[in-house]
């Protein structure tokens, strides 16, 4: 499998390179007017120049049109000045060549023109288009022996026309690969995103209460050994736990339930000594509603545990909100507390079922409140 490092374009398989060879060459089967021309002239040194410049235009008519495929597949633009002196290039060596092909070196107009299609901007690839279609007439009426060739106009035309498409089409693609990469470094980013927010819910919570566990199994261990066994025992649980919340995380199977993180918040409510008042009956809520409102318990008793310093956590949930408050010291800091990184990761899944998460003082006294409630086009 290709990987693509951002800002870097899409390795091209060796077949799609041989394509764009063929592509190139295939056209060049028009030179063999000139090439025709240039071998039937009697003297010697009229047959090397007419030969030697028509095959120099084929070789110098494929390497630019891979020059330009190269600038497109890697979404680089195209140098104005390398483009019109290409052009220039081009137009000397079939001028060059008229010593040996005589009116024949009119053909390889056809391929300037197209260049021009491919190299310029629009109005200015149509003056040269034009320029190229005009002079085999001009030149017929201008210079003895030469016939007025209309076929040449209207295959500078054709091929113009041809190019143009091929140009556009060039381009979308180009376009169309670049949105491809973004897209995939969206999605890398978005999965980092949602792997550090889930990290950062899990192990915030249960290291918190293997924390607060650990520190009162210490105060235990010579006034209450059995306890201090009890509660030690809790913290090998729950640091197995976190492991394998962790574990699934990282594979992407990472689910929560609210029944569970209400079980889990009055072991931690009880284990920092605050006393719990929790709801003994849930409604019935749609899954997706439930796992959001288990994040915001397991976020919401996290802070409860950590910064409030209170003595009683109330969790009230009804089908459309879910309610945790605590009578502790409440923000110091509220814009900090509102952009914490759990309260992001909160916002973040609300957000997906349009739910909006409150964060601030109790209304109606000391302490701290969070509050996740569906809009009523949710609800």
């Amino acid at each position: 499998m290709d990987v693509v490092m951002p800002g870097r374009p899409r390795p091209v398989s060796r077949r799609w390179r041989i394509t764009g060879w063929l592509l190139a060459a295939v056209w060049l089967f028009f030179l063999n007017v000139p090439v025709a021309t240039a071998l039937r002239q009697p003297e010697p040194w009229r047959r090397v120049v007419g030969v030697g410049t028509v095959v120099a235009f084929g070789v110098a008519y494929v390497l630019l049109f891979q020059w330009v495929r190269g600038l497109r597949q890697a979404g680089l633009p195209i140098p104005r000045g390398r483009a019109v002196a290409a052009l220039l290039a081009l137009l000397a060596l079939g001028v060059a060549g008229i010593p040996g092909t005589d009116g024949d070196w009119l053909t390889t107009l056809v391929f300037v023109a197209a260049a021009a299609v491919l190299l310029l901007p629009g109005g200015w690839a149509l003056a040269v288009v034009a320029a190229a279609a005009i002079t085999p007439l001009v030149a017929a009426a201008l210079v003895p022996g030469w016939e007025a060739e209309s076929t040449i106009t209207f295959a500078v035309l054709l091929a113009s026309f041809a190019m143009f498409g091929f140009a556009r089409l060039a381009q979308r693609n180009s376009e169309l690969q670049a949105a491809q990469q973004q897209i995939g470094r969206l999605a890398v980013t978005e999965e980092r995103a949602r792997t550090a927010r889930d990290l950062h819910d899990i192990l915030g919570h249960s290291l918190t209460v293997v924390a607060i566990k650990a520190e009162l199994a210490g105060r235990l261990i010579e006034v209450d050994p059995a306890r201090a066994a009890t509660e030690i025992a809790d913290v090998e649980r729950l640091a197995r736990a976190a492991l394998a919340d962790v574990r699934q995380t990282v594979g992407a199977y990472r689910g929560v339930r609210l029944a569970e993180e209400l079980a889990g918040a009055r072991a931690a409510l009880t284990a920092a000594g605050i006393a719990a008042q929790l709801p003994t009956e849930l409604p019935e809520l749609p899954a997706e509603r439930d796992q959001l409102f288990g994040w915001a318990v397991r976020e919401g008793v996290t802070n409860v545990v950590r910064h409030s310093g209170a003595r009683c956590c109330t969790i009230r949930v009804r089908p459309d909100q879910v309610e945790i408050s605590d009578d502790g010291r409440g923000p110091s800091m509220p814009d900090a507390v509102a952009t914490g990184h759990g309260l992001v990761g909160l916002r973040e899944r609300a957000a997906r079922l349009d739910a909006t998460v409150t964060v601030g003082r109790r209304p109606d006294g000391p302490g701290f409140l969070l509050r996740v409630g569906l809009s009523a086009d949710a609800r």
